[in-house]
């Protein structure tokens, strides 16, 4: 634990992967959104125009593939689904109404957490694969229409998929208040680190010296 009462959660190497990742997604989903429907072609103003847009867009996904990558480095082995992780399904409705003493204790990921997780990593690999096929000035001669028939498809469905699970991932960060500052400050109240993660806690107590390690 950290001086006041904290506990080290995220170092700044990890915030600062977390956050150009986060970066990298909305603009992915506003210059996507352009092409998506002919009544949001207006978001490409915010590109410098169509033609702009359409040369970003990959460019920033390439971005976005390699911070994610980093933070799937960093985290997939905390993410691996535990027995508490089925019991905390389990009890999905007393997640929802905030009855958090009946829930198991958990490590540093609830199975929420999880599941955002691994959902987002497959939408993100499906963007990128589908979108290196849709890359017609570099990969054009490697792929036939049907084939970029098909990836235009799987890119979309990627892309609901990747805003859907945005939206549960930024509602979560707000509805668990005090989250945030982990994300922030890389530290949180031992309090909240206690009533929402105590196995975590428990683990980080123990063993001192290591830190977050993140």
């Amino acid at each position: 634990m950290k001086g006041g009462g904290t506990v080290g959660r995220y170092t700044a190497g990890s915030r600062a992967n977390h956050w150009l990742t986060a970066i990298c997604l909305i603009l992915l989903a506003l210059s996507g959104m352009a092409f998506f429907h002919p009544s949001l072609f207006f978001l490409t103003d915010l590109f410098g125009g169509g033609v702009w847009t359409r040369i970003i867009h990959p460019w920033i996904g390439v971005v976005l593939m390699l911070s994610f990558l980093g933070l799937f480095l960093r985290f997939w082995h905390h993410n691996l689904w535990r027995r508490e992780d089925s019991r905390w399904m389990a009890s999905i409705n007393d997640v929802i109404n905030n009855r958090e003493e009946r829930l198991p204790e958990v490590g540093r990921y609830n199975a929420g957490q999880k599941l955002v997780f691994w959902l987002m990593s497959l939408a993100v690999l499906l963007m990128f694969v589908s979108g290196l096929v849709l890359w017609d000035e570099y990969f054009a001669a490697y792929f036939t229409v049907d084939q970029k028939r098909l990836a235009g498809v799987l890119h979309a469905a990627g892309a609901v998929l990747f805003c859907f699970i945005l939206i549960v991932h930024v509602y979560a960060a707000f509805w668990v208040k005090g989250t945030l500052r982990a994300m922030t400050r890389g530290s949180v109240t031992g309090g909240w680190a206690w009533k929402h993660h105590r196995k975590w806690l428990r683990e980080e107590i123990r063993t001192p010296a290591k830190g977050t390690g993140d």
